[in-house]
C-alpha cells in the first residue's frame, strides 16, 4: 500500500509506502509493530499469547520478509520486534527518509517536510490508524495487549527505545522533535538471526 504525495521539493519523494510512513510516525519500533500487525491481519503470521509464527505464504516487502524469516517456528513477539527494528531493512528505510529530506542526518529528527508527509497521510485516511498511533489504536484487545506488552527494551538500546516506546501513549504529532536515533548492529548484535530449529536464544 502506497500513499501518493505531490512533490514539494527536489529532495522529497513522490510516494511513501506503509513502512516509510510508519518510520516517520513512530521510528523503527513503529515499523516493527506495523509489520507484525499487518502480517497478522493478512494471515501470513499468527500471534498467540506472547508468541508469533510465520506460515508458508511469502511476503513481498523487505521488512515483511525479514519478519517471516525470523520466526519459521514460534518465537516471542518481543524477540521478533527487537530483531526487526534494529535490522538492515528498517535501517535502510531511515537512510532513505534522510536522503528524501524528511529526517535530519545527524539525529533523524523530523524536518518540516517529514511533518507534512505524516500529517497528510493521516488526514488522507488510506492507512490504518495504528500506523500513526501504535498498538493502542488496535480494536482487538488481545492483540493490542500482546503487542503493547512486548515493547523491546534490551539493555543495549537503552534510552532510544524507551523514547520510541512512548509513542504508544501519546499522539505522534505531540512529539515531532523526538529523537528516533539510529539502531545499528553495534547496539543490538549482528542484525537478524535465524530462528530455525527452535533453538537459540529467545527473549
Amino acid at each position: 500500500m502506497r500513499t501518493i504525495f505531490r512533490r514539494s521539493a527536489s529532495t522529497e519523494p513522490r510516494t511513501l509506502d506503509l513502512y516509510e510512513i510508519a518510520y516517520l510516525a513512530g521510528g523503527p519500533l513503529r515499523v516493527a509493530e506495523t509489520a507484525l500487525i499487518t502480517l497478522h491481519e493478512r494471515g501470513i503470521v499468527t500471534v498467540q499469547r506472547s508468541r508469533v509464527r510465520a506460515g508458508k505464504t511469502r511476503a513481498d516487502h523487505p521488512v515483511e520478509r525479514a519478519l517471516t524469516e525470523l520466526c519459521p517456528y514460534r518465537k516471542r513477539v518481543r524477540f521478533v520486534l527487537t530483531m526487526l527494528l534494529s535490522g538492515p531493512e528498517t535501517e535502510e528505510i531511515g537512510r532513505r527518509l534522510v536522503s528524501y529530506g524528511l529526517l535530519t542526518r545527524s539525529r533523524q529528527r523530523f524536518t518540516a517536510a517529514g511533518r507534512r508527509h505524516v500529517q497528510t497521510a493521516k488526514e488522507d485516511g488510506a492507512l490504518p490508524v495504528h500506523v500513526f498511533d501504535g498498538p493502542a489504536a488496535l480494536p482487538d484487545p488481545v492483540l493490542r495487549r500482546t503487542v503493547r506488552d512486548a515493547i523491546p527494551i534490551p539493555s543495549g538500546l537503552g534510552r532510544r527505545l524507551i523514547r520510541m516506546g512512548r509513542a504508544l501513549d501519546s499522539d505522534y504529532d505531540s512529539d515531532y522533535g523526538s529523537d528516533f536515533g539510529s539502531h545499528g548492529g553495534g547496539d543490538s548484535g549482528a542484525g537478524h538471526h535465524s530462528c530455525g530449529g527452535g533453538g537459540g536464544s529467545d527473549y
